[in-house]
């Protein structure tokens, strides 16, 4: 396709809808949903869709409708019956009452990336009227240590956003629970404590073939898991792990044998002290069931995690949750949570604030309003689609919404009296 007169095409039909101005991240969902293999090249053709926005922008809406109705007459009656309402996708209920659950990681307050995955729950509880779990997914005490003023920052954030939820939960006090479902598994001879050699294993399950401990009596994999937790002695960092047991000649190496627990002596976590730790896999599973999960909205990239835990489930005979994917939001120029700690703390960024972040926290403090960021969700809807987009967009939203509602003033610096005659 000529990938400038596409561009025109819709912008010119996004500005005829929207009284007079296209959004850029419509332009990039339309582009996207003719060919999905643009995603690719979607760094390059920004700044010409900027430019070309910009440009229909400038028109006056007669000229947009006249330029519209040259290139694809039929563009402009389609306008006119189009639906301008968002709508989410049904989900399949079964007469059973909706929950969902937002969990971030509280290694930091909220990203402009969440708020996709925040709203889209929240607006599925709110059409189901469900319930809304957010839970605190905190079990990595090395790698995404958990900030203590987080999960307030958390909550403020998904308040600030409208979102209002019915639970809290933590995992990190969740611990008791987690235990007695891995111990559960062992007695079963579904889960065994493997003591192989970390490369060793991995080589072993990408052949599909068992580690030395796999087959040991769960009486053995019981004293050993014993051991995992002794604080005294027992196995150290890295010595042991507990697997479940999974079809070693899955498809996928990654689902095979997955483990669930490990053993870490030098975290930090703010909130928890444990030598064993459950990896997000095993205990996000356990929660989703405990909790009465219903559907979960999660990332494209995140699907192995499905087949992980369904596993898990089987060997329970638990009901999966039904499952959505979508892409991930991918925002130009902003940092990651682990990048904007680190400037914090070194001083480089004034705090979470900053305005040379992405977060929530910094939208707010620039002048983004909530609706505005509900509108460019909605612009984005639920799919499976990555999108990369710029905050410009979202100030285009912001724009319209304050403009309808914003006083405006006039000033004149140094005014000098002056007299017209006639």
């Amino acid at each position: 396709m000529d990938i400038g007169s596409t561009i025109r095409k819709y912008a010119l039909q996004n500005a005829v809808q929207f009284k007079g101005k296209a959004n850029p991240g419509t332009i990039v969902g339309k582009l996207m949903g003719e060919d999905p293999n643009i995603k690719s090249q979607m760094k390059e053709i920004m700044p010409q869709i900027q430019t070309i926005v910009a440009e229909v922008n400038a028109m006056n809406p007669d000229d947009q409708k006249q330029a519209l109705g040259e290139i694809d007459p039929t563009l402009l009656e389609k306008n006119k019956k189009e639906k301008r309402e968002f709508t989410l996708p049904d989900l399949k209920t079964n007469d059973k009452p909706v929950i969902m659950r937002f969990a971030p990681n509280p290694n930091g307050p909220l990203s402009f990336g969440h708020a996709r995955q925040v709203m889209l729950n929240w607006w599925y509880v709110q059409k189901y009227k469900g319930t809304f779990i957010l839970r605190f997914d905190d079990t990595d005490p090395r790698t995404k240590i958990p900030m203590k003023e987080a999960y307030d920052l958390i909550e403020q954030d998904i308040a600030w956003l409208g979102v209002h939820p019915n639970t809290v939960v933590k995992q990190s006090e969740r611990f008791d629970l987690y235990y007695g479902f891995a111990e559960e598994l062992i007695k079963q001879g579904k889960a065994y404590v493997d003591t192989e050699d970390a490369e060793v294993m991995r080589e072993l399950l990408r052949k599909g073939e068992p580690s030395k401990d796999r087959d040991l009596p769960a009486e053995e994999h019981l004293k050993r898991w014993h051991m995992m937790h002794d604080p005294k002695g027992g196995y150290k960092d890295g010595q042991a792990v507990l697997r479940i047991k999974t079809d070693l000649k899955h498809k996928n190496p990654a689902v095979r044998d997955w483990p669930a627990f490990r053993i870490i002596t030098d975290g930090k976590h703010p909130l928890k002290e444990a030598k064993v730790w459950p990896l997000l896999n095993f205990s996000s599973a356990i929660d989703d069931h405990e909790l009465g999960v219903t559907h979960i909205i999660r990332g494209i990239d995140l699907s192995v995690s499905d087949e992980r835990q369904q596993l898990l489930y089987e060997h329970f005979g638990w009901e999966y949750p039904q499952t959505r994917y979508t892409g991930k939001l991918l925002i130009e120029g902003i940092k990651s949570t682990s990048e904007s700690r680190k400037l914090i703390e070194s001083g480089e960024l004034i705090g979470w604030d900053d305005i040379r972040l992405g977060t929530i926290m910094t939208l707010k403090r620039r002048g983004y309003t909530p609706e505005a960021i509900h509108e460019f969700v909605k612009s984005v809807g639920l799919n499976k689609n990555n999108v990369n987009v710029s905050l410009e967009t979202v100030a285009a939203f912001n724009k319209d919404i304050l403009d309808k509602k914003s006083d405006r003033f006039f000033f004149i610096k140094d005014p000098k009296e002056i007299t017209i005659n006639n």
